[in-house]
């Protein structure tokens, strides 16, 4: 049930953004007794075409804290290996097979159903509260120190004080921009069309894939349908607006290892939806009082879906490192500026990859592919070095228990 929004809220931490960062960071924080409010500004977690992906490093996680058998009884699709295909040819990019943990598989499942999982396990905690359908209206500043926020709730305020905001709102996150957090941008070739198709029984088995002589289709399975992406060049999404569904149907047919007439179920525009890639850090990540972690701290391109899996990481590392600051009262920059020394190295060794995996252009050779793709069809330990990278991720965090 959703809580009231009440005048004024004193608490030790303040989360912006109850997506997988914040609800995890907040669980963690309500588990060893911390007092958190969590603010999400939409009414529910419904979204398409949101990161679905949970990878092994994540299942890790929840295996430790007693909830994985409980989190994968809810509806999923289990992949031990990410696929793509070369030249006509399948190749195994990623093979999740010799991960020293409990699930060797990503589970692709939507991320409604595990951040509604999420926030149940955190509202039985007696320190933990959530308000949705509110909004982060300014940073409270208090000696130059963040001390809380102001948030709205239709023609409702409120004033939440804190020892700490946390800024889990994602790529295009307010508290960043408020606190005054600035970054570097290393920029993406490409875009995602999503839409999504009908599954017949006759389909191929495709747990998750690339199709495409340039990896131009991902296939995802969700059970009932296939949720698809088209890779497009930046910037050619407005010629394809121009050309209109027809004109998209045309583009797409070719590629997609389904027959066209699947594309019937394309009925208007508005089935199609846009993600624009980016990739970008923040130079500190955290303030006075005010910490980013996540997609607000480091957008990540959805090559090897990451995304949602180191902010779940970067989630674990701010629990394990602030629950003994923030019960003492006690919070520093120095303390706060720890996180970010955990989590650096494996946030730029990820982008560094996924830069490479683009295929921005080379100048030396003046083409756009990856060399990476035939590198791993020609060599067989790869696909495993692979699986441990996407699937574990550079520094694999373990929830402490304080």
């Amino acid at each position: 049930m959703q809580a009231e929004l009440p005048e004024s809220i004193t608490t030790d931490c303040c989360i912006v953004g109850g997506g997988p960062a914040g609800l995890m960071l907040g669980y963690l924080l309500a588990l060893a007794g911390v007092q958190v409010v969590v603010i999400e500004k939409h009414a529910d977690f419904l979204r398409d075409f949101r990161g679905d992906t949970i990878h092994p490093s994540t299942l890790q996680i929840m295996h430790h804290l007693g909830l994985l058998d409980e989190l994968l009884t809810l509806p999923h699709q289990q992949a031990p290996k990410l696929q793509a295909e070369m030249n006509g040819r399948e190749v195994t990019m990623a093979d999740f097979s010799r991960l020293p943990v409990k699930c060797r598989f990503i589970a692709f499942m939507p991320q409604w159903d595990f951040l509604n999982f999420l926030a149940a396990k955190a509202a039985a905690l007696p320190t933990f509260t959530l308000y949705r359908s509110t909004r982060l209206d300014e940073l409270i500043r208090e000696q130059e120190r963040v001390c809380g926020i102001r948030a709205s709730s239709g023609t409702a305020t409120t004033e939440i004080r804190a020892q700490l905001v946390v800024g889990a709102d994602g790529r295009h996150s307010r508290v960043r921009e408020k606190a005054g957090l600035t970054g570097r941008e290393f920029g993406a070739p490409r875009d995602v069309l999503w839409f999504s198709l009908p599954k017949h029984p006759e389909d191929p088995a495709v747990s998750m894939g690339h199709r495409g002589p340039k990896q131009n289709i991902i296939i995802i399975d969700r059970g009932d349908y296939w949720q698809c992406g088209y890779a497009i060049a930046k910037g050619h999404y407005e010629q394809m607006e121009k050309r209109g569904l027809s004109g998209f149907k045309q583009e797409v047919a070719p590629f997609i290892p389904f027959p066209p007439g699947r594309l019937d179920a394309l009925t208007a525009w508005d089935q199609l939806r846009l993600l624009v890639i980016r990739i970008d850090r923040l130079d500190e990540w955290a303030k006075p009082g005010v910490l980013c972690i996540g997609d607000a701290a480091h957008a990540m391109s959805p090559i090897g879906g990451v995304g949602v899996n180191l902010a779940i990481q970067d989630a674990v590392a701010s629990a394990n490192l602030l629950v003994p600051h923030l019960r003492k009262g006690r919070l520093s920059l120095k303390n706060l500026q720890k996180v970010q020394k955990r989590r650096q190295f494996p946030t730029c060794a990820t982008q560094f990859i996924q830069i490479k995996m683009s295929g921005k252009k080379r100048k030396k050779t003046n083409s756009t592919g990856s060399p990476i793709p035939k590198l791993v069809s020609r060599l067989r330990f790869l696909p495993h070095v692979f699986g441990w990278v996407i699937g574990l991720g550079f520094r694999p965090e373990r929830p402490r228990r304080f």
